[in-house]
Formats: structure tokens, C-alpha cells, sequence
């Protein structure tokens, strides 16, 4: 900043910069007239308004005393120092007036209206020295403000050095960052940040783990991922904490893959401060990228020095003490960083001008140690996000890029016209997979491009399918640019010389040779060993990025890149394309040769892709997948004729394409991971090929899935449901297969899917093992977790907790019904709920034998401050009022979080009733919802109920009490309580009541069947009074009617099953006990049989073996030993219609042991059925 006024009158020019560059002064200077000089720290603008505290805490007088007597200096009287002080302060009182009437005087020169907008005159001498005179500028301005002089204190404001450097800065900032370029617009026109920008999804949460997948992987996975439970935040609040977060965020991480906005996003931040719209409580705002700082990597800076090296203006201010004030620094690309940042050996620096190398710098500035108040924000990708350990970072991020909303309105600010812009939305739409690709900001600029294109120049034209296809389109229109816009030429002129082909080939050459060494950033040497000429590399920007020097002494290099690291390998991909095709040279061999015989180029453009497909295979990481999608592409003649003009040649043949996709499918069957399977079905995709995947989905459509597919069904199985919205909503595995293999097989699925039923699944330790590390992977979207009917040792359980407690793990919801597992098992699933990262909201532990003690066990998770559990059904879990008991300890936690509490069908009786009304009068009770249906109640426990509502403003707003005994005058004081205004509730459940409800276990909900006679086939005998059912050969003589089963010898009874009931029913033989809609078909055969159809459920019994169920045309033995038929003849099933499920018992000298549950919702009135074998019988009960 240029001084504004020469020396002032009486103060001599000083030797010291506002930097502190101290020369010694002389005595002379010391003595000469005016005020006694000072110095100005420069503090921040934020401080400067507010008024010094000047009060003092008196000390009392003991001491008083000793600070006196300890302060006289020994061997010098009382007296004689009191008159030392009175003289030393007399002199302070001068020289404090004199230096007041000096800097008023001045100040009085700097508020008039001619003064120049700058108010220091001079360099200071001294940082004492600019302390004092800082200091004295703000107790004017405070002084002025109390006068009611705001205008005047204001201006002052203004003036001073740093609000002058700060505009400066922000006006700086502004004119680096309010245009982007985006592709070609770099060779072209500017866009205005804010006219494009689209808000990006920016989430909380997560770690700053590694992950090495190649991004493309995590870009699929991406855009199948449901919005996350996290918090969601706007780029301009990236510091400021969520609500219940206790920490301050001095350091951000924030993740995300190449081209999904990163650098952006800080660019908007910084503009929006310099701009003046948001974060004004920052003074500065510093943003460096690691290509700029690499090019530092062998000089040495202070923190000071770094800051006026980049940023001049800060420089020419004289600004070097940052402590006071508020500050952002951003750094973006980590990924990028060629700095050793080692954190574990790196010397601890404190003094931020004391020089040292850059990388001692950033480490010790996002240790804390320099600048500890400073804000930190650093961007990158998910690879290098280790770089920096975890106690280093105060909050991560991750940006997920466009949401489908947010795409739309991309293309809508990047096409102006309105048609244009809706027809290219609903092409994007019309495509899955560019639909996919879309969720990448630089995917929508080079889509964009693309379409753009190709409606303009081929109307109504066939749009690319391939992400080759989609490349190749990319590629030429960038020549078409080159060509019209660079060099002259028409639209009709071929787009390709051979300048633009020798161009293409060297930035091929660039793509691979650097692909091959991992590098995606580059430099004008690595341009050159590819014969790149730098200034026609610049006019073919569209290809890549090029970090151009922007302010004098800011960079002393140029860094490249592409784009996109998929338009590198795409690149690299069409170089060993057109590298075979010239010259027969197989760049993926150790040691290139070249093929001379046609016979022999045959076998080597096999052995090309053989050897491409190899390479991919090995990769552990992904790191080759798109580009063997792209080099497999490049082999169709399609493909081949959009480059006519490039390509000179012809390559493969089609006959070499099918023995390449013979070669893929037999890699399918090799047992490899579930990325790579599906990586080359998206080659076989590339390579036209879909016969794998159409076999499959016609099985899918016939209902005829094999149980012994081969590992290249299952991961064409995969391919298809992973394609699938429908599938990925909700994924039922028993559709497919309940075993152990089809869950390993069809994981990447559960993975990807919002809810995921695993009902009926035998766990081992391996499946457990692989389904906990899904549950706790970044990738996995999985909301809804439904292990019902399950076997869970605690051994698998184990496992699965350690998923649960994950702080990647989203789950929601997670159903245990009928799990049966262990104490153990339930230890580990509170020490689950205790758990900070724990994000359940829903637990499902019904119809399960939990006992009082497991319920013991779980309180100590509820309890937890940690607990974010909102709904708990504990219905028929055989628990009693002790249980309640303990359930009302929970209800009085502050932290208590539940809001919907299901304890339907356990034998809790009036004092377990008692107890819960205990937890319900505590005031900070929040829930909301409570089930005490068929809980063996009378009028004694409502009437608890009842008086706890009454006597205590309760959150409830739901009571459900039906099943059960209130008796007159509990269910006068409970309808009484709807109408009373201070009770809360407002549904009520009491009917059906009575004091039958008052039996012991389901039995209560007993009914009688009655057969319907007009259902029963005539192979079928109904003898002692309709109570025994028998299969005879001999046809009986029943009228005919149209309800009558004709060929399947069953009956259905007129029992509507609506509400809760149970049977028991004894059968001889091989029989099948069922429930069905009454609509189920009943002439013919096959799919008129219970089970085998999707409107009846039945159990089949036989003397032959175990129980088995059938529902869909699917039988699913039961192997528990619990299910051996010949134990027992008798069984016992229970419906609980609004519930959704469906029960069947072996009942055994009156106790009854679950077989299965069918759990799902009942469209239609559902009524009991029986299905007859020859011989068999059975006898209602």
C-alpha cells in the first residue's frame, strides 16, 4: 500500500518498517520534541469498535500490605520509595498527556473531509510503539461513539491501515475469483461464477480414512446412494458447528472425487466474503493451492513471508502480526501435494516469522501450534485423505456433488434458452447411464458439450449409449472448436489435419505415460518429452487445464492437467489404440515387439486386450477399469467410424471382439470380486455384448432362478438389480436365494439398496464378517435392516454390532424379530446404542424370548446420553412388570429419546401398568406413542394410566389398550381423559375389551373354525359334525358351486381373519395348514394351491421330514431342530391382521415353540385354509 501523507511535524523519519525492521536508535533520536513514540499491531477491524476495559479488581487490604512491602526494594525506606513513585508518576502523567494531545491532534488532521483515505503518515518505529498508537485510535473511536459521534468514529475506521488493506484484499480476491473457466472457456470467454454456480450436496460426517477405489467406482456407487442421515451443509457455514456439537471447528476436511466441485466450492466461499455476503466476521481470507505451493518446495519462508509472497497487498500494509486476527486459510488439493507432510517428525514452530521449509509450515499451522486461531479449510480426494491424521481435523466432509434437482438447474443456468436447455434435461433423463455420469459437475460440462452438438448438428439423431461413444463424441467436437474457432476453418471442412492428429497422439502419449506412473498432475517437461508445443496445448485447453501465472511473483511454474482423470484415460486408451493400429506395437507388454503378419496381427490385437484385461484384473484398486472400457470400446467398427479421419486404419475384427467377450465371460466365473464383475459387464456393455445379462433377466422375468448359478450369473444378477431403482428401494434376498452364498454373492446389492430384507437367513461368522464390514463401509447406503427369523450366534452378532458401531454406518432401522439370540447377543447390542456414532432409530426386537434380564441389559444403552433411539417394540417377547420396572427408570432420563414404546402381547399385568405410569408423570417424558395391548390389565392399571396422563402435561399422543380388561370405571376415567383439554392424547384404543382378554399368552385370542362347505373338494370327507377333515379316494357327493375347488384338495373356512386370532389344529400325513385371500383361484391346478401362489401362506407339514413354508411359488424348509414334525402332530397359527404378521407354532404338552413369521401388510381379509395330501388328515381343535 502506497503511503498517503510524508513525514509529520516534530517526528523525526524513523528507521523501523511496520514489519519491526529494527536499526538501533540514537539518543538524540530519543530526546527529540513531540509525543513519546509508539507502534501500531494492526489488529483486526472486528476489535476496533470495542471499548477497553480499564477496571481494575481492587485488592483487599491484607493484600495490599504484603504487595507493598514486597515491592519496596530492600534497604530503602517506606518513605523514601512512596516519594521515588510520586515523582515517577508525575513524569508518566506528562508524558501520557503530551503523547494525548500529540495523536488527538493528528487524528483531528485525519478526520478532515481533504485528508487522504490512509491514516498512518509513516512507517512506525517500533511494534511497541504501533501497540500504543493502535490502542489510542480505538479509545477514540470508543470515546467518539459515546459522544454520539458514530459518522466521525466511522470514518476513523475507515482509515485505518488494516479496513484499507482489508478492502484492497477483498477487492484483489474479487478479480481472481468472480470468473471461471469451465473446458475450452479458458481459450475463450470467462464465466461469471455467480451467474453458473449451482449449490452443490455437501454432508457432515465420516472420517478421514482412505479410499483408493478408482473414482469412477465411487462415483456409481455415489449416485445410488440415498441422501445420507448426516447433516447437510451450505459451503458458507463450513465452520460453524451443528447444534449438540460441543467443539469449535478450527479444521475442515472436505473429500470428494476429481470434478465433483472441490475447487469451486472454495472459490465461491472466498467470493462470497469478498463480496461482502457472508462471513464478515473474518478479517482475511488466504486461499493457496498445493500446485502453487510445490513449486516452493525447496525454499524456505516464515508463515509471514508466505502470506506477503502470495498476497502483496498484505505486504505493502505492512501487516505481520496475524495473531489478532480472525482468519481462513484455505488449501485445496492435498491430493496434489509433492510436500513431505510428516506430522510425526516434523520440529514444532511457534513464531510465525521464523523461516522455514513450506511443508514445517503447514504442518505446524494444522497442528494448532501456528496461528492456533486461525480457520483452516482443506480440500481432497478421497485417496490422500490420510495424509493428515485425525487429531488433526476438528470436522469432515464430503461433497457428493449435483442431487437430481441440482443437475437440472445446472443445465438450466449453463443453456439460457429455455427449449434448449428442457430438451437437453430430458435427453439426459432418457439415458441411465449419462443420467449417472450427471452426478459429476464436469461430467455435466462435457455432457453438455456433447448433446449440444449433437442435437444441433444431427437432428433427432441416435445419442451416445457408451461412456465410449460419449468420449469419442467429446473428442471431435473439441476438433470441430479447434478447427472453426482457431484455424479458420468451416463447419463442413474435416475436423481432423494432421497438426490436430499429431496433437491428439502426443496428448495420448502424455495420458499414458502418466497414467502409467500415477500422475495427474504434470509439468512443461512432461509436455515436452511428449513433443507438446506449449502454445498449441493452450488454444486445445478443452483437453486440459492450464494453471496460468495470474500475479507477478505468484508462480514460477506452469502445472497441467486434464479435466478429468476419465478424459486421461480415455486419451491413454485411444493412444495404445492408434499406437497398435499404426504400428503393430502393444504398449501394455513388458517387451514391446511388432506384429508383421496379418495372421499374427490377429492374435496380437487379442493378446492386446487379453493382456489390458489382465492388467485391470491385478489392479487392487480399480485403477485400470475405465480405461479397459474404454480401450474394449474403441474396438467396434461403430465406434471406429465416428473417428474416421483420426483412425486410418481398421483394427479388429468382429471376430476378434467375440472371442474378447468369450475371454471376459470366462473371467466372470474366476471367482472375482464384486467390482471387477461388474467392471467387465460394463466392458461386455462397451463391446455391444448384453446376452449375459438378457439370459438373466429372462430368468428374472419367468421365475425360473437357478440355485446353481455360476459365479458370471451371479455377478450378471448384479449388474442388472444394481441398474434397478426399483430393486435398490427394497431388495428382498429370499426373492433370489436365502442361502449364505446368495447373500455374499448379492452383498454390492444390500450395499446399494435402501432397505434390505435378510429374513430367514442361516448366518455364519464369514457372511456376518463381510455383512458388517458392508454395514460400516463409506459406500453403503443401506437405511433399513430387516434380519428377521434369522440365526445369530453371538459370535456373528458380535461382528455385526462392530458394523453397527461404525461411523459410516447409516442404518436406520434394524429388525431382530424372532432372532432369539443370546444375552450376550443383547450386551453387545446396547454397548450398539451406547455408542456415539450409532445412528439407529428404530429397533424391532419383537416376538422374541428376551426375558427380563436382556431387558436389563438394553436399559443401560438406553440410558446412554449417546442413544438416538426413537421407536423400541418389545411386543410378545415374554417379558413381565419387572421389566417395566426398569423400562420407567429409563423413561426418567433427561436423555431419554425414545418416542414410540411397543410392549403389546407380554403378561405385564397392573403393576407392570403401575410402573410404566411412574416413567409417564416424570415431566421431561417424550414419548409420544405407547402399546400395552394384550398385556393382561384390568381396571386397576388403566385407572394408573389414566391419573399419570391426568397429572402430568405428557407429550403421549397415542394409547393403545385394546386386549385388555379396563372394566366400567377404567374405561369411564380413560374416555373422560379424550375430553379433557389438558390431556394430550388423542387416540385412544380400548375395544375390544373384556375379561377374556385376561387369559395367559396368545390362547386368549382363540377362535373357532367353521368350516365353508362350499369350498371343500370332493376328495375330501368331513366327518365327526365338520371337527376332522380326511383325504379318501372315494368322491363325495357335494352340490357344485363355483367356490368349490376342482382339482387341489383343499377347503377354506368362513372365518375372517381381521383383527388378532389363533388355532390349533392336529394333521396326519402330509398336509398344508394355510391362511389365504378369498379370491384365490379355484379351478385347475399349480398355482391354486396354498403357498404356491402370492395370495396364500401355509405351512406344510409331513411325517417325512421338517416342517417347511411355502408363499410364491417358494418352499423354504425349516432346519431348527425346534421345526422336527415328528415330535409333534399338533400346531397352532396366529394372525395379527393390523400388525402385518402371520405365526406358526409346533405346540408341545401345551407350551408353544416358533417355527416362523410371516411379516408383511394384508391387503384383503385373509381366511384359514387346509391343503390335503392322499391319505392325510386333520382334526380342528
Amino acid at each position: 500500500m502506497d503511503q498517503c501523507e510524508g513525514r509529520e511535524e516534530g517526528v523525526p523519519p524513523s528507521k523501523t518498517t511496520l514489519c519491526g525492521e529494527h536499526e538501533s536508535q540514537t539518543k538524540a533520536q530519543s530526546n527529540q520534541p513531540g509525543p513519546p513514540t509508539s507502534s501500531v499491531s494492526l489488529q483486526s477491524d472486528r476489535s476496533i469498535g470495542n471499548p477497553i476495559n480499564f477496571t481494575v479488581q481492587p485488592l483487599s487490604a491484607a493484600e495490599r500490605v504484603d504487595q507493598e512491602s514486597s515491592e519496596v526494594p530492600s534497604g530503602q525506606s517506606s518513605q523514601q520509595h512512596q516519594t521515588d513513585l510520586d515523582s515517577i508518576f508525575m513524569l508518566l502523567e506528562d508524558n501520557i498527556i503530551s503523547f494525548v494531545k500529540y495523536e488527538l491532534k493528528k487524528l483531528q488532521k485525519v478526520l478532515s473531509p481533504d485528508y487522504p483515505e490512509c491514516l498512518e503518515s509513516k512507517r512506525e518505529d517500533d511494534e511497541q510503539r504501533r501497540s500504543s498508537r493502535e490502542a489510542f485510535v480505538k479509545i477514540t473511536m470508543d470515546f467518539l461513539r459515546r459522544m454520539k459521534q458514530e459518522e466521525l468514529a466511522d470514518r476513523l475506521q475507515r482509515k485505518h491501515p488494516s479496513a484499507v488493506c482489508h478492502r484492497k484484499h477483498k477487492s484483489t480476491l474479487k478479480k481472481k475469483f468472480q470468473c471461471v473457466f469451465e473446458g475450452i472457456a479458458k481459450a475463450g470467454n470467462p464465466n461469471i461464477l455467480n451467474h453458473i454456480y449451482t449449490e452443490l450436496y455437501i454432508t457432515e460426517g465420516g472420517t478421514a480414512e482412505v479410499n483408493d477405489e478408482h473414482e469412477v467406482r465411487q462415483i456409481e456407487t455415489a449416485s445410488k446412494k440415498p441422501a445420507r442421515p448426516k447433516t447437510t451443509i451450505r459451503q458458507e457455514d463450513i465452520f460453524k458447528a451443528s447444534p449438540g456439537r460441543n467443539k469449535s471447528i478450527r479444521r475442515v476436511l472436505t473429500k470428494g472425487v476429481a470434478g465433483i466441485g472441490k475447487t469451486v466450492l472454495t472459490q465461491k466461499y472466498t467470493l462470497d466474503w469478498a463480496e461482502d455476503k457472508a462471513n464478515q466476521d473474518i478479517q482475511f481470507v488466504f486461499p493457496f493451492t498445493f500446485r502453487e505451493l510445490n513449486v516452493l518446495k525447496e525454499e524456505k519462508f516464515s508463515l509471514v513471508e508466505l502470506v506477503h509472497h502470495f498476497f502483496i497487498e498484505i505486504k505493502e500494509a505492512g501487516i505481520c502480526s496475524f495473531e489478532d486476527f480472525q482468519i481462513v486459510f484455505i488449501f485445496d488439493g492435498l491430493d496434489e501435494c509433492r510436500l513431505p507432510l510428516d506430522f510425526s517428525k516434523t520440529t514444532i514452530l511457534t513464531d510465525p516469522r521464523k523461516s522455514t521449509s513450506v511443508d514445517v509450515l503447514l504442518i505446524n499451522l494444522i497442528r494448532g501450534k501456528l496461528l492456533p486461531s486461525a480457520h483452516l479449510w482443506i480440500t481432497t480426494r478421497p485417496a490422500a485423505a490420510n495424509q493428515i491424521p485425525s487429531e488433526c481435523v476438528d470436522m469432515v466432509t464430503d461433497v457428493r456433488g449435483f442431487t437430481d434437482p441440482q443437475k437440472e438447474e445446472y443445465f438450466r443456468k449453463r443453456f439460457r434458452d429455455e427449449e434448449q436447455a428442457t430438451r437437453i434435461i430430458s435427453c439426459i433423463k432418457a439415458s441411465q447411464s449419462l443420467h449417472i455420469m450427471c452426478h459429476i459437475p464436469v461430467f455435466c460440462w462435457i455432457t453438455a458439450t456433447v448433446l449440444e452438438d449433437v442435437l444441433k448438428t444431427r437432428e433427432g439423431g441416435q445419442l451416445p449409449k457408451t461412456l465410449t461413444e460419449m468420449y469419442i463424441h467429446f473428442l471431435v467436437v473439441q476438433a470441430k472448436v479447434k478447427k472453426v474457432k482457431y484455424d479458420g476453418g468451416a463447419e463442413t471442412d474435416p475436423h481432423w489435419s494432421p497438426e490436430s492428429r499429431k496433437m491428439i497422439e502426443s496428448l495420448g502419449k502424455l495420458a499414458f505415460d502418466q497414467l502409467q506412473k500415477g500422475n495427474l498432475i504434470f509439468y512443461e517437461s512432461d509436455l515436452t518429452d511428449c513433443d507438446i508445443d506449449i502454445r498449441a496445448a493452450s488454444v486445445n485447453s478443452g483437453m486440459f487445464t492450464q494453471i496460468f501465472k495470474e500475479e507477478k511473483g505468484l508462480y514460477q511454474d506452469k502445472v497441467y492437467c486434464f479435466i478429468h482423470l476419465s478424459v486421461q484415460e480415455f486419451l491413454a486408451a485411444l493412444y495404445v489404440h492408434l499406437t497398435f493400429i499404426n504400428s503393430g506395437l502393444n504398449l501394455l507388454e513388458e517387451q514391446q515387439t511388432t506384429s508383421q503378419k496379418s495372421e499374427t496381427k490377429e492374435l496380437a490385437v487379442k493378446y492386446l486386450y487379453q493382456s489390458a484385461l489382465n492388467k485391470a484384473l491385478q489392479s487392487a484398486n480399480g485403477h485400470l477399469d475405465l480405461f479397459l472400457r474404454f480401450l474394449l470400446g474403441l474396438s467396434l467398427q461403430t465406434n471406429k467410424t465416428l473417428l474416421r479421419g483420426l483412425l486410418t486404419q481398421t483394427g479388429s475384427s468382429s471376430q476378434t471382439n467375440q472371442e474378447t467377450v468369450q475371454y471376459i465371460k470366462k473371467k466372470l466365473n474366476e471367482n472375482l470380486s464384486a467390482e471387477k464383475s461388474i467392471n467387465l459387464l460394463h466392458c461386455l456393455n462397451e463391446l455391444n455384448d448384453c446376452s449375459l445379462v438378457e439370459e438373466i433377466q429372462q430368468s428374472l422375468r419367468s421365475g425360473s432362478l437357478s440355485k446353481y448359478w455360476s459365479p458370471a450369473e451371479w455377478s450378471a444378477l448384479v449388474f442388472i438389480l444394481l441398474s434397478s431403482e426399483k430393486d435398490l428401494d427394497v431388495f428382498d434376498l429370499k426373492k433370489y436365494s436365502a442361502s449364505e452364498e446368495a447373500l455374499l454373492r448379492l452383498l454390492p446389492v444390500v450395499k446399494a439398496s435402501n432397505k434390505a430384507l435378510l429374513c430367514g437367513c442361516n448366518f455364519s461368522k464369514r457372511s456376518c464378517k463381510a455383512l458388517s464390514q458392508a454395514l460400516g463401509s463409506q459406500s453403503c447406503s443401506l437405511r433399513e435392516l430387516d434380519l428377521s427369523n434369522s440365526k445369530l450366534q453371538d459370535s456373528c452378532f458380535k461382528l455385526l454390532s462392530a458394523g453397527l458401531r461404525r461411523t459410516e454406518c447409516m442404518l436406520q432401522t434394524l429388525s431382530l424379530s424372532l432372532c432369539n439370540v443370546s444375552e450376550r447377543s443383547y450386551e453387545a447390542l446396547s454397548s450398539v446404542l451406547n455408542s456415539h456414532s450409532c445412528s439407529l432409530r428404530e429397533l424391532n426386537l419383537s416376538n422374541s424370548d428376551l426375558q427380563d434380564s436382556a431387558v436389563k441389559l438394553l436399559s443401560g444403552g438406553l440410558k446412554s446420553p449417546q442413544c438416538t433411539l426413537e421407536t423400541l417394540r418389545l411386543s410378545h417377547c415374554n417379558i413381565s412388570e419387572r421389566s417395566c420396572e426398569v423400562l420407567s427408570s429409563v423413561l426418567s432420563y433427561q436423555s431419554f429419546s425414545l418416542r414410540v414404546l411397543d410392549l403389546s402381547n407380554n403378561d405385564l399385568k397392573d403393576s407392570g401398568a403401575k410402573h410404566v405410569s411412574l416413567g409417564l408423570k416424570i415431566p421431561h417424558c417424550t414419548l409420544k406413542t405407547l402399546s400395552m395391548s394384550g398385556c393382561l390389565i384390568t381396571e386397576e392399571g388403566c385407572t394408573s394410566l389414566a391419573l399419570a396422563l391426568s397429572s402430568n402435561p405428557s407429550h403421549l399422543r397415542a394409547l393403545e389398550l385394546s386386549y385388555n380388561h379396563p372394566g366400567p370405571s377404567g374405561m369411564k376415567l380413560l374416555l373422560a381423559g379424550l375430553k379433557d383439554p389438558g390431556w394430550t392424547p388423542d387416540t385412544l384404543r380400548v375395544e375390544p375389551a373384556g375379561v377374556r382378554w385376561l387369559r395367559p399368552g396368545l390362547r386368549k385370542y382363540s377362535c373357532q373354525l367353521t368350516i365353508d362347505t362350499n369350498t371343500v373338494h370332493t376328495n375330501l370327507k368331513l366327518p365327526d359334525n365338520n371337527r376332522k377333515v380326511t383325504w379318501i379316494m372315494e368322491i363325495q357327493s357335494y352340490p357344485d358351486h363355483p367356490d368349490r375347488f376342482d382339482i387341489c384338495p383343499q377347503l377354506l373356512c368362513k372365518n375372517d381373519l381381521t383383527g388378532r386370532c389363533y388355532w390349533e389344529v392336529e394333521w396326519r400325513g402330509d398336509v398344508y395348514v394355510s391362511v389365504s385371500y378369498r379370491r384365490i383361484r379355484r379351478k385347475g391346478g399349480g398355482d391354486c394351491v396354498f403357498g404356491w401362489n402370492d395370495q396364500s401362506w401355509s405351512l406344510y407339514c409331513t411325517d417325512d421330514g421338517p416342517y417347511s413354508i411355502c408363499y410364491n411359488n417358494r418352499k423354504t424348509p425349516l432346519s431348527s431342530s425346534s421345526s422336527s414334525s415328528s415330535v409333534s402332530n399338533r400346531v397352532a397359527v396366529y394372525v395379527d391382521y393390523p400388525a402385518g404378521t402371520l405365526s406358526f407354532y409346533r405346540v408341545s404338552s401345551d407350551t408353544l415353540i416358533h417355527l416362523h413369521t410371516f411379516n408383511t401388510t394384508f391387503t384383503e381379509t385373509l381366511y384359514p385354509g387346509l391343503g390335503f395330501w392322499p391319505g392325510s388328515s386333520v382334526t380342528l381343535h
